[in-house]
């Protein structure tokens, strides 16, 4: 009985010690802290298929999602495990793994492939891939707000307001976005 006690004892103790720093696993949770390091979701979330208008209709979900209001932006923060940031919210709309890849992974040839501006449909991406974690964004477009082209609506995870959607013309002056096509089409 000595030896028992003297192996779970510690085993017990060190689990109360660190039962704090484990992962919530309450549904639901919106404070759950995304994996520092995972930028690039599995090989099967990126191959698998889904249409444009599902991408769209899960974009529109962020509008209302908390309460009838738009999930608020975060870096740091989750809803439904994925970022409240602009790329975490791109990877919900198009179902990638959790908690999503960052605006540079997007942008790379294993999630899309880059076409021009003209060239956008419905559920095409916008992105700025240069620059810093706050200058970098990506958006999802939605159609042109004219035959001119020169504005479209878009669908967005914005710092300082959280999901929009809204007229934009990101990618069409002397800016850093460029048009990509997720390769889930």
């Amino acid at each position: 009985m000595k030896r028992i006690t003297r192996t779970v004892l510690p085993i017990v103790a060190g689990a109360a010690v660190l039962a704090p720093f484990a992962p919530s696993a309450i549904a639901g949770d919106s404070t759950e802290q995304p994996q520092a390091k995972k930028t690039v979701s599995s090989d099967a979330d990126t191959k698998a298929s889904i249409s444009r208008d599902t991408v769209i209709k899960r974009a529109k979900t962020w509008l209302t999602a908390v309460n009838g209001h738009q999930v608020p932006y975060s870096q740091s923060k989750t809803f439904g495990g994925y970022r409240t940031d602009c790329s975490g919210y791109v990877s919900m709309a198009l179902k990638y793994g959790k908690p999503g890849t960052n605006t540079v992974g997007l942008a790379s040839s294993s999630f899309t492939t880059k076409i021009k501006m003209s060239q956008l449909k419905k559920g095409d991406l916008i992105i700025d891939a240069k620059g810093s974690n706050t200058t970098r964004h990506v958006v999802i477009f939605e159609k042109w707000t004219s035959s001119a082209k020169k504005s479209y609506r878009a669908y967005e995870q914005r710092g300082g307001h959280g999901t929009d959607h809204s007229t934009r013309s990101y990618g069409l002056g002397n800016d850093e976005y460029d048009a990509y096509r997720p390769k889930k089409y």
